[in-house]
């Protein structure tokens, strides 16, 4: 069978970052494709690159055997490509009816009316996708996944041959993902190619005929969805390789009092659930680790925790319910973040970063806590004076933490340290918390989703997905009944 979207050596650089590799597949017309990856892998940039809105460097993306590769974006949407965005992009002041008719309209500036015949059509593809009850409201007014309903109506307007849709998943109730997916397997049942991203590899592997599996630009494994998940790269790069465990025995916390213990803890994002109903607790100089693909959630409950998003629950710091405290009251208490995205002062010194997290200590104390930092991250010590932005990722990521450590935090929240490091820099962390686990008495909360990472060192375990947390218990207990369904988790 012809295909009906054939990439071909897609490349794609920014500066000295190859974004995407000599990426080459093809979707036939009535197959549902799913691209899958880490976080960072490249999936989002092969979407804007065949949608026209990044150019790539070289390759090719034929749609019938026509070369679109570089060609604007309108032009590749009249050809018969349309794209569901991961984020909703409505018109705030047009209802759902003139949302879905915007992409009905005549393509001429002469003809900007709506004309009958595209009502009817319109209104037929609002009830198509479960909106025939609010055509008339404006999309304010709307709940989350009628939002993204609109984003898939708005797609198939155009009637396109290939459907690219990023993140249809995101933000749903399971109840809701049945529904999407019922809908975008309606479109492979009409004939239509479809392409599609989700870090919700569960719903993904259901539905569609085949997998790509990218990481760091590139295809590491493809085939049909058991097949991939079971591969060893794959399972290598989502996993990072075989799990150990050495968890301390649970008596030597049992009977302490928690540091932190978040009860029935939800977060809202507009409409969206980000977080339902969570319940933790960690006590003091425990290592906790929260493991959950990208997209979990494992960011917004952090957030939460360190005051930087608004939550329904309860929150109890040192056996006391926290109220109205500011993000940086809660790190002068002793709760410290160290972010994913890691927020060095990128035009400052490795020293002057460091030192803005000693700032409230005394001057003989702030030397000594450098001191010691030196000793745990010796490469620090060598770029004092280099400026952050200058530094390697790892070398970026080291300083994050040093500057947290600063502090001198009772608890230390690291979120996705080993985000895009080599293996050479994930040793070097690895053995900086395992000094921290037993030098100090420091409480550590990792969020990860590189289990063999997380584990090693935690005395405990919880699996976040979509927001709610699913399991808890002993690395060991994780590695026996999780480990295996973690891809699928």
């Amino acid at each position: 069978m012809t295909a009906l979207l054939a990439i071909s050596g897609l490349t794609k650089r920014y500066g000295g970052l190859v974004a995407v590799n000599n990426v080459t597949f093809d979707v036939q017309p009535g197959e549902i494709l799913g691209l899958i990856g880490p976080n960072g892998s490249g999936k989002s940039t092969v979407m804007k690159l065949i949608m026209g809105i990044e150019r790539p460097n070289t390759g090719a993306v034929c749609l019938n055997g026509v070369n679109l590769a570089g060609r604007p974006t309108y032009e590749i949407a009249r050809a018969g490509i349309g794209i569901v965005f991961q984020h909703s992009r409505p018109l705030h002041r047009q209802t759902v009816l003139q949302n879905i008719l915007l992409g009905l309209l005549p393509d001429r500036l002469t003809a900007m009316r709506a004309s009958a015949d595209a009502i009817t059509r319109a209104t037929a593809i609002a009830a198509r996708v479960g909106l025939g009850h609010v055509l008339h409201c404006l999309p304010a007014t709307l709940p989350f996944a009628d939002l993204r309903r609109m984003e898939l109506a708005k797609a198939i307007a155009r009637n396109p041959r290939v459907v690219l849709i990023d993140e249809p998943f995101a933000g749903l109730t399971s109840g809701e993902v049945k529904d999407f997916s019922d809908l975008i397997v309606s479109f492979r049942d009409e004939g239509r190619a479809v392409l599609l991203v989700d870090h919700n590899v569960k719903s993904v592997a259901a539905m569609v005929d085949r997998v790509i599996a990218l990481y760091l630009g590139e295809i590491i494994a493809q085939g049909n969805a058991a097949d991939v998940m079971a591969d060893a790269t794959v399972q290598r790069v989502y996993l990072g390789g075989g799990i150990t465990t050495h968890e301390r025995p649970p008596a030597i916390f049992a009977h302490t009092q928690p540091l932190l213990a978040a009860t029935d803890l939800s977060v809202f994002y507009g409409k969206a659930q980000a977080l339902e109903r969570i319940n933790l607790n960690l006590h003091p100089g425990e290592f906790v680790s929260v493991v959950g693909l990208n997209g979990a959630g494992k960011t917004t409950l952090f957030n939460a925790l360190s005051g930087f998003t608004t939550y329904d629950g309860v929150i109890h710091w040192q056996g006391e319910a926290r109220t109205g405290q500011s993000a940086a009251a809660i790190a002068r208490a002793g709760l410290v973040h160290c972010p994913e995205t890691r927020e060095l002062f990128g035009d400052l010194s490795v020293a002057e970063n460091i030192a803005l997290g000693g700032q409230f200590l005394a001057v003989a104390e702030r030397l000594e806590r450098q001191a010691w930092l030196y000793g745990l991250f010796p490469i620090l010590k060598a770029r004092l004076q280099q400026s952050a932005r200058t530094l390697s990722g790892g070398e970026q990521q080291m300083l994050a933490i040093a500057r947290a450590l600063m502090m001198k935090p009772k608890l230390l929240i690291l979120d996705e340290p080993t985000l895009g490091l080599a293996p050479v820099i994930l040793g070097q962390l690895s053995d900086a918390l395992k000094y921290l686990r037993e030098q100090t008495d420091i409480t550590i909360l990792l969020g990860e989703q590189n289990v063999t990472f997380a584990l090693p060192h935690a005395d405990r375990v919880y699996v976040l997905e979509h927001g709610k947390m699913i399991w808890e218990g002993t690395p060991s207990q994780f590695a026996a009944e999780m480990a295996g369904n973690f891809l699928l988790a």
